[in-house]
């Protein structure tokens, strides 16, 4: 699982080193974050079927999911391409979907945290609802949980924990280092990072950000230039029980 793809150089980061991350660590599935890769804001129909093109199975986001307008109709049609299944009613696209791997099937569900976000559908209940209805056609369900607060992504963790293969957390693009497997058998991280520039602030050029934090005034973001890594994490899971035995980080410069 790849943590948010930011800007032009977490593209092409992702490009440059996705096709050997998967083949030196026998990957059979990948779950790639994308809400951040057209300049940080959002993703673009051709930068989708990109992402497949380079090994992404299905792709989630979060808050920027529709920043860019021309995805709402790409998203409607293409079901991997996740939005956060806590959206209301009505939303377009999905929050959650099944995709065969080889003899077995993997769920991929996204959800959105609300502190400090959106006031969007209750992240907890959604689950509550969904993953019954995933675990009825595969044990391996996991789970983008994208938040703002730390400790939302940890309630997550231990509220899913049992039932879900594994849970990681996307949106800060830091990278935490508690990764674990939690007594039920469930993979956990706080944040898997970013893929992205890691000269800047959280993928924004340092110097616009520091102008933000002196000045108070409005600054048009921008990402920052330099080198880049892939930030993500390396899940074993077992196909019968869908139980996580291993969770390793990734930091991988490009």
């Amino acid at each position: 699982m790849v943590g948010d793809v930011f800007g032009e150089p977490g593209r092409a980061a992702l490009a440059r080193l996705l096709p050997g991350l998967r083949q030196q660590h026998a990957i059979d599935f990948c779950v790639v974050n994308v809400e951040n890769a057209a300049g940080g804001f959002g993703v673009t129909p051709p930068m989708a079927r990109q992402f497949l093109a380079e090994g992404a199975d299905v792709m989630t986001s979060g808050n920027h999911v529709w920043d860019k307008r021309e995805i709402v109709e790409y998203i409607a049609k293409e079901n991997l391409l996740l939005r956060p299944a806590n959206f209301p009613l009505g939303t377009p696209g999905v929050g959650h979907v099944t995709v065969k791997c080889g003899p077995h099937k993997v769920a991929v569900l996204n959800l959105m945290g609300r502190v400090f976000m959106l006031p969007i559908d209750c992240p907890f209940r959604k689950a509550d609802e969904v993953v019954p209805e995933l675990r009825k056609d595969t044990p391996i369900v996991l789970v983008d949980m994208h938040c703002e607060a730390t400790s939302e992504s940890q309630a997550m963790g231990w509220y899913l924990d049992g039932r879900v293969s594994a849970v990681v957390g996307t949106h800060r693009h830091v990278q935490t280092a508690d990764e674990r497997v939690l007594p039920g058998g469930t993979a956990y991280i706080t944040d898997l990072g970013m893929t992205g520039p890691t000269d800047g602030v959280i993928g924004v050029d340092r110097d616009l950000i520091l102008q933000k934090f002196l000045q108070q005034m409005p600054v048009r973001f921008e990402p920052a230039k330099g080198p880049a890594a892939l930030h993500g994490a390396v899940i074993v899971v077992d196909p019968d029980s869908g139980r996580a035995s291993d969770i390793r980080r990734l930091r991988i410069p490009a």
